[in-house]
């Protein structure tokens, strides 16, 4: 499927996760769906019961704890329940911010049925920092969260003091070739945004969603949660967003951003440490304050594949 849909990949030459990730972009493409148009599996209720979300145009946030900030952005077509695990230990010392998409969970897509998802994404996080007058922020983005945490240092320094992000680079091309372009990987990224909107409102399909499930996680609990979550995501959204994503290129701002950035990055027998090092301090080099912490035995969900050695990491991060 990958040699179909983006002939340019080079399995020799790029970690094998993240062709399994290719793959699972590809098969979320086809199986994605809305809960409107098929029951889907509830989303777990938060670890701690929040005050009611503050809704703005792109996100809402849910906001728990007491103490200096920290900002959690989830994924593609992920809910803020993937920060679960993290949640209750974050806020006996933090105020914790939980991001949601417009659009995942099985939320109202409101603002993220037209292009610009990302920027608005942005541009509402921005706002949440101005208008609850927060100070110090710290910032973790897991995957397309990772992205936007870096889009906000870039656009809006000020607004956070450390970011720390999960498995997410500056460019995605990266993954596909060798010397990646945005030109070179739009139209492949197109027809997957257009295959993924089209699938609105029709049947899941569950192999396909099981596949995009195996490829994102190790372990069969943390593939039931990511599969619950595929079906409940709005696929029009989910598909711009992915496009988003794949279109972003932000390898030419990194020398400038000064906000210390903490990469979280998986390894396991898939795609092991030896290679997966390499290729993620490669893509991080003109960082100038970068850190990096490798978690074994995981995938790109982290938190789900090995929570507590995830936990241990961002509390380190917070300043437990």
């Amino acid at each position: 499927m990958i040699r179909r849909l983006l002939p340019f990949a080079d399995c020799r030459d790029t970690p094998l996760r993240w062709i399994a990730i290719a793959v699972a972009i590809c098969a979320a493409a086809a199986s994605a769906t809305h809960a409107h148009a098929q029951p889907a599996a509830p989303v777990a209720a938060p670890a701690i019961q929040a005050a009611p979300a503050i809704q703005m145009e792109h996100i809402s946030v849910q906001v728990t704890g007491k103490g200096s900030p920290v900002i959690l952005i989830p994924g593609l077509s992920s809910p803020r329940a993937v920060w679960d695990g993290v949640v209750p230990d974050l806020a006996k010392g933090h105020t914790v911010y939980l991001v949601q998409v417009n659009g995942f969970g099985g939320d109202d897509p409101r603002g993220n049925l037209k292009p610009g998802i990302l920027a608005g994404i942005v541009a509402d996080l921005d706002r949440l920092v101005q208008d609850r007058k927060l100070k110090d922020a710290a910032v973790i983005g897991h995957s397309m969260g990772g992205l936007a945490g870096l889009m906000l240092a870039k656009a809006h320094p000020g607004d956070l003091s450390r970011l720390m992000i999960v498995d997410s680079l500056p460019f995605i091309g990266a993954i596909f070739m060798p010397d990646p372009s945005v030109a070179a990987l739009e139209p492949q990224a197109a027809a997957m945004r257009d295959q993924m909107v089209a699938g609105y409102g029709k049947p899941a399909n569950e192999a396909g969603i099981q596949g995009t499930a195996a490829s994102l996680a190790l372990k069969p609990g943390s593939r039931e949660k990511v599969a619950g979550w595929v079906r409940a995501a709005d696929a029009r959204v989910s598909g711009v967003a992915m496009y988003e994503d794949l279109t972003t290129d932000l390898r030419g701002d990194l020398a400038g951003i000064e906000t210390p950035i903490t990469l979280v990055y998986p390894w396991s027998a898939m795609m092991p440490k030896e290679r997966a090092e390499p290729f993620y301090k490669a893509q991080y080099a003109k960082a100038p304050h970068v850190g990096f912490v490798a978690v074994g035995d995981s995938a790109h969900f982290v938190m789900l594949d090995q929570p507590e050695a995830f936990k241990a990491a961002v509390l380190a991060f917070a300043g437990e």
